[in-house]
């Protein structure tokens, strides 16, 4: 294996935990679908240079981290919060999502907003690796990393990734 700057190691993980169950559906102008659900995994995948102590990264540190943040998900409805279609109104314990002349109510707590256009398995991927990233940052964990990957399947066989450098 190896990059434009040259050989590197990678570590991957994709464990069993780290998935989340969560509805949502695609809209846009003209188009959208039923409300549907999946049973998301994730797998993230870090590349760079060993550090003194033999890792790329600490693989506990990956799955805390990942599990971290696909536990905010899990049983939600994902909801774009920067849709070009959809109108979304935060009205106390409720939110209010119209598309057209359709309306969804859901309870606030069952609801995550997330800062995306569609909630696409691609925009998850890159959601997440946003997230993932910052995360590690917090902890200056990413001296050495090169590239992160994430990938979002939402079904077996069938993921969405995300990579791009640190």
């Amino acid at each position: 294996m190896s990059t434009a700057s040259g050989p590197c190691f990678a570590i991957h993980v994709a464990k069993e935990n780290l998935k989340f169950s969560a509805a949502h559906f695609i809209a846009y102008p003209g188009f959208r679908e039923p409300l549907h659900g999946h049973n998301y995994q994730v797998g993230v995948r870090l590349s760079g240079e060993l550090s003194a102590s033999g890792y790329v990264l600490d693989f506990g540190l990956v799955k805390k981290l990942t599990k971290e943040i696909v536990d905010r998900l899990d049983e939600r409805t994902l909801i774009p919060a920067r849709s070009d279609c959809l109108r979304i109104e935060e009205a106390g314990a409720q939110v209010r999502i119209g598309y057209e002349g359709d309306e969804f109510v859901l309870p606030r707590k069952d609801v995550c907003l997330l800062p995306i256009v569609h909630s696409s398995a691609e925009e998850l991927a890159r959601f997440i690796w946003e997230q993932l990233r910052e995360a590690l940052a917090a902890r200056r964990a990413l001296e050495g990393v090169r590239e992160l990957e994430v990938a979002v399947a939402e079904g077996p066989g069938q993921a969405a990734i995300y990579a791009a450098a640190v």
